[in-house]
């Protein structure tokens, strides 16, 4: 299993069209096969932080995430909107290691 954690800042004034995009682009990424989960996290101390918890079967699950229209649609909606650029951290997955306890649909 491959995941991913991006880190988003987002310029305050577009919080709400921020939260919207992303959504739609969770709800769009948990149909895709080599994915197992997809959150979108807000920072509760800190509402214009953001973490998307990124869930896929292998790394090519993740690769293939990046090419799917509504990722592109979401990355060009947000930049904009970025009050720093996002990070990724990968992680190795030690448990749950069987991808059926990750599935979120």
């Amino acid at each position: 299993m491959f995941l991913v954690c991006v880190h988003i800042h987002v310029k305050s004034e577009h919080r709400e069209p921020f939260i919207r995009a992303s959504l739609e682009n969770a709800r769009c990424t948990i149909r895709e096969p080599g994915n197992l989960r997809f959150d979108v996290l807000q920072q509760a101390d800190a509402p214009d932080r953001f973490i998307l918890y990124e869930v896929y079967r292998d790394e090519e699950g993740a690769k293939a995430h990046k090419t799917t229209p509504h990722y592109a649609r979401w990355a060009e909606t947000v930049a904009p909107w970025m009050a720093e650029p996002r990070k990724s951290v990968k992680y190795a997955v030690l448990f749950p290691e069987e991808p059926e306890l990750w599935k979120t649909v």
